[in-house]
């Protein structure tokens, strides 16, 4: 899966033409929580989800079926705050209708029922306050956000939106995000929002699970840097690691959140695909978690993944449904770069009344093992 160099624009999900990013954050002291929106494009996107955590938490997910009605949708919401974060897609749904998008339900323009899917990831009370979470309000200022960004954007990662809070194996966790253009000129991306009970650091060495024989870089997207596909990880210092498996020991014992998180995906592609092709691309992703993150897919887990085909290019003539594989492949290699980003973009661990969450790169200083500053108390 070759990305030619004259394609490579923001190396995220946004390099699929007419996708928008945007997020939130909820506002005051204790909040450590916020909302991600991916907007498509106007008329919308075909799209398609599957689910594989035992304990989701979700929205008209049901309505992306491929046998029920709904063709297209124009957005997809990413948000903290466990189920209560849900409602931060009433004010996405809001902010449609008042652009006469949505499915038509009548005679005039006016008359439709934005279809805004969502789902959410558990982290009340990461920040102290455990009623700090995202709502209609923080919706709408995503979903602006998103729409005032422009084409081909870059899109912010770490800690941000649904990423605010997120944490990944006692790590802190964030947002992440990737893309490719295949050989055929087709464009995928991924976004990823971290917040996994599993760990993303393999124990025996610190590598990130998500680097081995992955095309990863370990540089901020849309950057050159060290391509893991040009060989295999770097390891950290042994004694780096030690000191990292020390730090997280104390950080377990200073707090335990209930282990209830998720992993949250949006694959996106500018191919013609029907829903059920889409649905396959967003199962097939499913695998890009698991090659990043170790265990998933728990009964504490909601792991979801969602995919988006805006249909601007045909899929190459091939044998019949072999033509699709290329996607699928794309799809979850990208999951799994964009997990590596989303732990390596978050910034200094936090320490606070939600619990002590070193970051990856205070520990081990990113690839080269070099340590950074230590964790730094909340400050809202």
């Amino acid at each position: 899966m070759t990305q030619p160099e004259q394609h490579r624009t923001t190396d995220s999900i946004t390099d699929v033409r007419g996708l928008r990013v945007g997020h939130a954050r909820v506002a005051g002291d204790g909040a450590l929580s916020g909302t991600t929106v991916v907007l498509a494009p106007v008329g919308g996107a075909v799209a398609a989800v599957d689910v594989r955590g035992g304990g989701p938490g979700t929205r008209e997910t049901d309505a992306l079926d491929p046998r029920n009605v709904v063709q297209r949708i124009d957005a997809v919401v990413l948000t903290g705050g466990s189920a209560y974060g849900l409602e931060s897609a009433a004010g996405v749904m809001a902010w449609l209708e008042e652009r006469h998008r949505g499915v038509r339900v009548g005679p005039d323009p006016s008359h439709v029922v934005p279809v805004v899917p969502a789902a959410c990831v558990f982290d009340l009370g990461r920040g102290g306050d455990f009623t700090a979470r995202p709502g209609p309000a923080t919706g709408r200022a995503a979903v602006e956000a998103a729409d005032a960004s422009g084409d081909h954007a870059r899109v912010e990662t770490g800690a941000v939106g649904a990423g605010t809070g997120a944490v990944v194996g006692g790590l802190r966790g964030g947002v992440g995000t990737a893309s490719t253009v295949l050989e055929s000129g087709i464009t995928v991306g991924a976004l990823v929002v971290v917040n996994a009970v599993g760990s993303a650091v393999d124990p025996a060495t610190g590598a990130l699970y998500g680097s081995y024989g992955s095309h990863v870089s370990y540089d901020s997207p849309g950057t050159p840097g060290r391509s893991l596909d040009a060989g295999p990880p770097s390891f950290p210092d042994p004694a780096v690691h030690q000191a990292a498996l020390r730090r997280l020991a104390e950080a377990r014992e200073a707090a335990a959140p209930p282990p209830l998180n998720t992993t949250l995906a949006v694959v996106a592609t500018d191919a013609v695909l029907t829903r059920a092709q889409a649905q396959k691309v967003a199962g097939t992703a499913h695998d890009g978690i698991a090659r990043a993150l170790r265990p998933v897919h728990l009964m504490n887990d909601g792991d979801t993944v969602f995919t988006l085909a805006t249909g601007a290019r045909e899929l190459p003539e091939g044998p019949g449904p072999l033509a699709l594989n290329e996607i699928l492949a794309a799809g979850a290699d990208l999951v799994t770069r964009a997990i590596v980003r989303a732990v390596l973009a978050a910034p200094g661990g936090l320490r606070g009344p939600g619990g002590d969450f070193p970051s990856y790169s205070e520990l081990y200083g990113g690839p080269h093992g070099a340590n950074r500053p230590r964790s730094e108390p909340y400050s809202r």
